[in-house]
């Protein structure tokens, strides 16, 4: 473990405790299950500079308060970016999904947490994910990543501006300032089956979350980057959503097109910037199941301008990982 974090679980009685790692993600946190302590926990390690455990803090009361299913935070040195959180078990919905779980009433107690979620007024302080931060970091991803991987070469600083333009103008119809957690989807879920609704879905790794459209949220959800999601159930899903949020079908379903093609472009040229820069390859596998998203998005009149540019810019057959990293997603 890293330096401080056993006098800091030393303080909260866990000096006993048995440390087992947990697999890490694509960020710099880490996650360590604590075995034979005062109660089950887990230790989140988020070494300053790299990690900021105060947006965390400040979602997770938020979401205690109004009556979902965020992990209870037992003691925190944000100084030093420890957190000791409680421990919902050892399967996320992700995990669940993988071994064979029927996944529809998982799904749906999912929609029904982030219906009231969606509701209620969001916390104060939180960043803005509008059109002008949306196109900033889908620029960040496919023009600095994935295009000079495809191409050779940095994009032209008016290929830069017209990308800008065409996702600013495609985002900006459906400006809303509710709370976006930003990666709602299954391996950010834990089901809680003696909880009631809406707390039977625990809520993790909200630490992202931000002033944006909600349907966002819900394209993250039922579009998941990381696994294929059965069209009945997508549907399914969004039905149950809309009935909770009392939203007009058809104005989700465009605002829907437009958040999603803005994530699956960034989100497919994000393995590319995984690959290349933190030596992560094995993201790249999920690389053609995002470009076929994007390209189901850009079938809505919504995503008109990026389809434009697009059309103009990235010929069809390029819509995908680059060539020269094919050997790495297989």
């Amino acid at each position: 473990m890293r330096e401080g974090a056993e006098a800091f679980l030393a303080a909260q009685g866990f000096a006993a405790a048995r440390a087992e790692p947990l697999p890490a993600d694509a960020s710099f946190r880490r996650y360590i299950r604590l075995h034979g302590g005062p109660r089950p926990a887990l230790l989140m390690d988020a070494p300053p500079g790299k990690e900021d455990v105060r947006p965390f803090l400040h979602v997770a009361g938020h979401l205690a308060a109004i009556g979902l299913s965020a992990p209870e935070v037992i003691a925190a040195d944000d100084a030093r970016g420890f957190v000791l959180l409680e421990d919902f078990g050892t399967r996320t919905v992700a995990q669940l999904l993988d071994a064979g779980a029927d996944p529809l009433p998982l799904y749906l107690d999912a929609a029904e947490a982030l219906a009231t979620l969606h509701a209620a007024p969001p916390p104060a302080g939180l960043p803005a994910w509008d059109a002008a931060r949306m196109a900033e970091t889908a620029s960040a991803t496919f023009l600095d990543w994935w295009w000079p991987e495809t191409f050779g070469a940095p994009p032209a600083e008016a290929i830069r501006a017209e990308f800008a333009a065409a996702i600013h103008a495609m985002l900006v119809p459906f400006a809303a300032r509710g709370f976006v957690h930003r990666d709602y989807f299954p391996a950010n879920l834990m089901p809680l089956p003696d909880r009631a609704p809406p707390r039977r879905m625990g809520i993790l790794d909200f630490q992202d979350a931000a002033l944006g459209h909600p349907a966002y949220d819900l394209v993250s959800l039922v579009e998941d980057a990381r696994r294929d999601v059965d069209p009945a159930l997508r549907q399914a899903v969004v039905e149950r959503y809309v009935a909770e949020a009392g939203t007009d079908v058809s104005a989700l379903q465009a605002a829907m097109a437009a958040m999603a093609a803005q994530r699956h472009l960034r989100v497919a040229a994000l393995w590319v910037r995984l690959a290349r820069r933190d030596g992560k390859p094995q993201y790249l596998c999920h690389g053609p199941r995002c470009w076929a998203l994007l390209a189901r998005a850009l079938a809505h009149p919504a995503t008109a301008p990026l389809r434009r540019f697009l059309d103009a810019h990235v010929p069809a057959h390029l819509r995908a990982n680059p060539a020269s990293l094919q050997e790495f997603a297989a």
